[in-house]
């Protein structure tokens, strides 16, 4: 069983997932990045100057004592931070849908070129001489 997990994890396959477990982890920061520092102010500028990673429903406030140190924290569902995730979410799954999308049509011109047909054998090689010569 040993040999056939080392055979396995040297396999081009597992290396090709874990590159791509990088690479896509290097993407999702990279539209993280641009969801919320380019997009976001974009949505928000158009919306009446709202910045969405500020909008929440407050639970219960912070408490804090008389020289102002909070002591208890603020309760608060961070939905505009969610709103950002979601269209995060959106942007990664069409970058991913387009990158399957074009392996397929390469993966697919190349199923559809004919191979080459096989050379014939020695011995059909040899029959074919011999009907030649019988031809003539």
């Amino acid at each position: 069983m040993l040999k056939e997990f080392k055979k396995f994890i040297m396999t081009g396959n597992v290396i090709d997932l874990a590159i791509a477990v990088i690479l896509a982890g290097a993407v999702g920061l990279v539209v993280k990045g641009f969801v919320s520092m380019i997009m976001m102010p974009i949505i928000g500028h158009f919306a009446g100057g709202v910045n969405f990673a500020d909008l929440k429903v407050v639970l219960s406030e912070a408490i804090t004592d008389a020289e102002g140190v909070v002591t208890v924290p603020e309760n608060a569902i961070m939905y505009g931070a969610w709103i950002d995730t979601i269209i995060n979410l959106i942007i990664v799954g069409f970058v991913l849908f387009m990158i399957v999308k074009g392996y397929n049509k390469v993966r697919k011109k190349e199923e559809e070129a004919p191979a080459a047909p096989p050379e014939p054998t020695k011995e059909e090689v040899l029959l074919t001489e011999i009907r030649d010569l019988l031809k003539k």
